[in-house]
């Protein structure tokens, strides 16, 4: 290895460790709701426990992470590699940029997609209405850099308002729809002013010393996030990314300049803070005028207009105070990836299953190519969660913690009714049931009625110390009802 990879290693990890320090700041920050038609909602989204994320654009073209090789930020995972001009930033980017005009993906079905995922036991959707490159997914009369735009080659088509046609695809099937929208665009003027070169991810110029400038971001952001929520029908979820653009005090922005002064790297300018305030409490309240009730989720930034929290390709481990989501790749990368490799549905339903019983939604991501096609790898992923959700999603919908929510390979979810779920997770190659079950948290009632669900007839059981035992009959061992994880309902535990 040589120095170079090795700093760029040195950054990522340094990356990584920076980001689960903030995802552990922000769980200390939570702000609960006060809104009753919003902690209607949420509690109506953590019900739903299983949703869809899509990352989408033109750069699936390209094979490669969604915009990030534009920001001059020096990481390994999104180096650049494409184009004729790789080591001239400024040629790549105008190469990246120019993908608008070969952006065609013809195959686009989403219907096909939304039936997938309904079929699959999932129960929202979150689209990439727009990412940090600022090529929009949606019509916006607010730029020309958009999929409907005279430049790119699939305005033409019939269902070229692709955010519209998606929405419309998977409200059909019942889902929710929710809107990811980045907050940074650097494709912006107003974001990253063409007089100046972009150093980070962060806006170009200093918004305190170019008010108008900014403020023309602003109106900006706002106009095209409330032409999302007016012209799209319902949007339940307004999914914000780009946590870096938010208010920042005077102090943080003093003490950040005082520890980094000196030691201008590229390893450190990611970390730069800077004052970038949309006015988000007002924007919010614009929101839910059109969306009354609606779901904010500003991600990454501690405070009231983040309803629930999105920990990113990872699972707490334990459950949390406050609502949450897992959101997860299932192959490849967040993007398209040529060839890529998928989850195994023993890992995709025992991870749904652990998510589940620590009170959190999993919010899994499909990446589409640039034909406007899934790859096979993620269809038959969700074959494997439709097969598993058809036996035992009254196991997973409507559930919360029961405490300890796990204990062995035996995980463990309530409803308000009283009735309690156990899962047991298989391991790798286990297809036969055991002839006795053991679960050591807790007791049934006297006269419980124990169910495997996919089975008609109750089971057997039997108290054990302070916990007990599942009777597994012989034609059950060698032809369970599922694969993965098998799941038993109990009428009704003893409870302190």
């Amino acid at each position: 290895m040589n120095m170079r990879s090795e700093i760029i290693l040195l950054l990522f990890f340094l990356f990584l460790f920076q980001l689960n320090a903030q995802e552990a700041h922000e769980e200390d920050k939570y702000i609960p709701e006060t809104n009753p038609e919003v902690l209607k909602k949420l509690e109506q989204w953590q019900g739903l426990k299983f949703g869809l994320l899509m990352h989408w654009g033109a750069y699936s073209q390209w094979g490669i992470v969604e915009s990030w090789s534009i920001c001059p930020e020096e990481y390994g995972w999104c180096e650049r590699k494409m184009g004729e001009n790789p080591d001239d930033y400024f040629a790549y980017k105008k190469e990246y940029e120019g993908l608008i005009h070969s952006f065609n993906p013809i195959n686009f079905n989403p219907g096909k997609w939304a039936s997938a995922a309904k079929n699959a036991g999932m129960k929202y959707v979150v689209f990439t209405t727009k990412h940090h490159d600022g090529f929009c997914m949606f019509d916006s009369k607010f730029t020309d850099y958009k999929i409907t735009g005279k430049d790119c080659p699939f305005s033409v088509h019939k269902k070229n308002n692709v955010t519209l046609e998606i929405f419309k695809a998977f409200r059909s099937e019942g889902l929710w729809a929710g809107a990811y929208f980045s907050k940074p665009d650097w494709h912006s003027p107003y974001y990253w002013d063409p007089k100046y070169p972009p150093r980070d991810r962060n806006v170009n110029y200093e918004p305190e010393a170019n008010p108008e400038v900014w403020e023309k971001f602003i109106n900006f952001t706002h106009n095209q996030i409330l032409e999302l929520l007016t012209d799209f029908g319902q949007v339940d979820i307004l999914w914000l990314d780009g946590g870096w653009v938010a208010k920042s005090s005077k102090e943080q922005i003093e003490n950040w300049y005082e520890g980094q002064l000196g030691n201008n790297t590229n390893g450190y300018l990611k970390n730069r803070i800077v004052n970038q305030d949309i006015r988000m409490d007002e924007l919010v309240l614009k929101a839910r005028e059109k969306q009354p009730g609606l779901i904010v989720v500003d991600r990454a930034v501690p405070g009231k207009n983040q309803n629930y929290l999105t920990p990113e390709n990872r699972v707490p481990d334990k459950p949390l105070p406050y609502p949450w989501e897992s959101c997860i790749i299932s192959g490849g990368g967040w993007s398209h990836t040529k060839d890529a490799k998928y989850m195994n549905g023993h890992d995709g339903i025992q991870l749904l299953v652990d998510i589940v019983a620590k009170g959190g939604n999993l919010l899994l991501n499909i990446a589409p190519g640039p034909d406007g096609e899934w790859q096979k790898g993620a269809y038959d992923l969700l074959e494997e969660y439709a097969g598993w959700m058809a036996v035992n999603g009254e196991g997973i919908y409507e559930t919360k913690v029961l405490e300890p929510y796990k204990v062995g390979n035996i995980c463990m979810v309530q409803k308000d009714k009283g009735e309690v779920f156990y899962f047991y997770m298989c391991k790798n190659g286990e297809n036969r049931m055991p002839e006795e079950i053991f679960i050591a948290s807790h007791q049934p009632l006297k006269g419980a009625i124990v169910e495997l669900l996919g089975e008609k007839e109750p089971l057997k059981w039997e108290r054990e110390g302070e916990g007990f035992s599942i009777k597994i009959p012989e034609n059950l061992r060698a032809n369970p009802p599922c694969k993965y994880v098998w799941a038993f309902k109990i009428s009704g535990i003893e409870r302190d």
